[in-house]
């Protein structure tokens, strides 16, 4: 036997001693996040958030439960505070209100838990960091293409429909709106659209054709309502195009709305990418690596909607 080949199974040894405490020590300690969301299950965008949860456990080995509440603030609490009782290694979460969540991720720490907020920013939440869109930034831009591009002018009326009125999203993309349209005198009109896709569509109807002569553009304040955009306009009887839109772009039904023309700009916020890197953070943190705020959105129009609509099939 050479001395090469000596050394080879020298080094092959002292590797298979080396992994075997550790795949004990990983076996005697599994790591299990939670993944906890604030959307509703049948929500498209949230199915693609889910699938990025989804692909991470399956690269990683990790186990990562997963959750949807639906609006629904006290339950999103307590599925904390279950992960937290649990004994979780990362908590993951979106935000359902401003505030919704300071007292269970301050429970969370006093346990030794980090909290990564996904989707949805709360700066005062106390959380370990943040991965997702600025809300602020993107809706800022939506207004600036509406401005930029003609189509809205000083005092114009802009149609808001959102899915959650009050909930940390919508609060956050108005503020960005209003910084581009207050100085202009233009109005952003919110109305509520739930999230039901049936009740949004019916909503969505009954307002544009009682407001349809005083609409200049729409604002789609989330990706039900954006995605509705064409069932309602065909509805109601407008042509695409005919009132420019703009909105969110995370679902198969707006980017084909891009690029049929009823939808002019939409922002693809990456939420497959959200979820992945987010659990990612909640295990750097829980290794004692500091984690940091990760900001991911981009506005796609006609040109390049195919790209985005192959990301989401």
């Amino acid at each position: 036997m050479s001395r090469k080949t000596t050394f080879i199974l020298l080094i092959v040894s002292l590797l298979l001693l080396v992994s075997i405490p550790l795949t004990a020590s990983a076996q005697a300690e599994p790591k299990v996040f939670y993944w906890i969301s604030h959307g509703a299950p049948a929500d498209p965008v949230w199915v693609l958030f889910l699938q990025g949860a989804e692909k991470w456990a399956e690269d990683t080995g990790f186990e990562v439960r997963t959750s949807f509440h639906s609006g629904d603030v006290a339950s999103q609490q307590e599925a904390v505070r279950a992960a937290i009782a649990a004994g979780a290694t990362g908590i993951v979460t979106s935000t359902p209100d401003p505030g919704a969540l300071t007292e269970v991720i301050s429970e969370a720490h006093a346990a030794g838990i980090p909290v990564i907020i996904m989707n949805t920013e709360d700066k005062t939440s106390g959380r370990d960091a943040y991965v997702g869109g600025d809300n602020y930034v993107i809706a800022r831009n939506w207004a600036l293409y509406l401005v930029d591009n003609g189509y809205v002018t000083e005092g114009s009326h802009v149609w808001c429909p959102v899915e959650v009125p009050g909930a940390t999203y919508q609060v956050n993309e108005v503020e960005g709106i209003n910084s581009v349209f207050g100085p202009l005198g233009i109005e952003c009109d919110i109305t509520d659209a739930t999230l039901d896709q049936a009740e949004i569509i019916t909503r969505m109807s009954d307002y544009l054709t009682a407001n349809r002569d005083s609409i200049d553009a729409v604002i789609g304040l989330g990706d039900l309502v954006t995605g509705s955009v064409k069932r309602v306009f065909d509805q109601v009887g407008v042509a695409a195009g005919d009132i420019p839109v703009v909105g969110w772009g995370n679902s198969l039904d707006t980017a084909g709305e891009v690029l049929e023309g009823y939808v002019l700009a939409a922002t693809w916020q990456d939420p497959l990418g959200t979820s992945y890197l987010a659990l990612s953070q909640a295990m750097m943190a829980a290794s004692g690596i500091p984690p940091s705020d990760i900001i991911l959105g981009t506005m796609y129009t006609a040109e390049n909607a195919a790209y985005y609509q192959g990301l989401m099939e």
